[in-house]
């Protein structure tokens, strides 16, 4: 009996090994920011690498903010997030290992067709600053999440405050934002790629846009396994080490194209920048 069962274990891991079968490498939680999951971008990539390292993925898609507390808190193992200010800030606090280049969209402000405080075409600036002067109405995120950080620095260059009555923070993602300013028909500040995903179903339209002060970059951190033992550091390496490498790269980089027209991200880690030679912009400058 004990011949057979040895017998038996080597055929299934002859099995396995031929089918290219990989042990399980377990669950990854990952902390990332509601752009990421509203433009659909995860669902496309996510998939592919659950399937090739046998894991399963667990995305918490909140604002950058509360994605880094929770890395703070060692309570998710990798972080894809989109405020390098407060990502350098994590990784040099010892949070994270360190903060790895992936792709970039950008910023635009949106708003009424009508356009009743009339910044189309104007620099970043300017148009906030009209907004305030014609009292338009805005509609914040307020969720410290990378878009909101974005958000108050404009304001604060801008050297001017919208005042309440003008002003609604919700307190909500990216998707939800951007309808509750449809809907309220004011402008926002949304990232590229969830406007693009989600133009069908509203009527706000792109008024300002192509402003180097709208480049937004994002990053991925492995939290540290030195403070926080319990981490799957060795998953998070691996995916780190998956979405930055050219063939993740090429699909990201072709996300959106055959729907919208145009890529909702653009590629941007250090592999494939190496291999590409040249960066493009979202404006096709290089």
């Amino acid at each position: 009996m004990k011949l057979w069962k040895a017998c038996l274990l080597i055929v299934v891991l002859f099995l396995s090994l031929l089918l290219g079968c990989q042990p399980q490498k377990g669950t990854l939680i990952l902390a990332t920011t509601t752009s990421t999951q509203d433009s659909g971008l995860l669902d496309a990539i996510i998939p592919i690498f659950e399937k090739e390292y046998n894991a399963t993925v667990k995305t918490i898609a909140v604002g950058t903010g509360e994605a880094i507390a929770m890395g703070e808190r060692g309570e998710a193992d990798v972080l894809l997030v989109h405020s390098p200010a407060a990502e350098n800030k994590f990784v040099s606090e010892g949070y994270g290992v360190e903060r790895v280049d992936v792709m970039y969209n950008d910023f635009v402000i949106v708003g009424p067709a009508t356009d009743p405080a009339g910044i189309k075409g104007m620099d970043t600036l300017a148009a906030m600053r009209r907004i305030v002067d014609t009292q338009s109405l805005f509609v914040s995120r307020g969720d410290d999440s990378g878009t909101h950080k974005k958000e108050k620095v404009l304001w604060e260059k801008a050297g001017v405050s919208p005042s309440n009555d003008h002003y609604i923070s919700t307190g909500q993602g990216m998707g939800q934002t951007l309808r509750i300013a449809d809907e309220k028909k004011g402008y926002t500040l949304v990232d590229r790629g969830t406007y693009l995903a989600l133009r069908p179903s509203i009527d706000l339209v792109i008024l300002v846009e192509g402003d180097e002060m709208l480049f937004n970059p994002y990053g991925v951190i492995a939290v540290n396994p030195e403070k926080f033992p319990k981490v799957n550091y060795d998953l998070a390496t691996k995916f780190i080490q998956w979405i930055t490498s050219v063939e993740t790269q090429k699909i990201i980089g072709e996300f959106g194209v055959e729907k919208y027209g145009q890529p909702l991200f653009v590629p941007n880690s250090k592999e494939w920048r190496a291999t590409e030679g040249v960066r493009w912009d979202l404006w096709g400058k290089v």
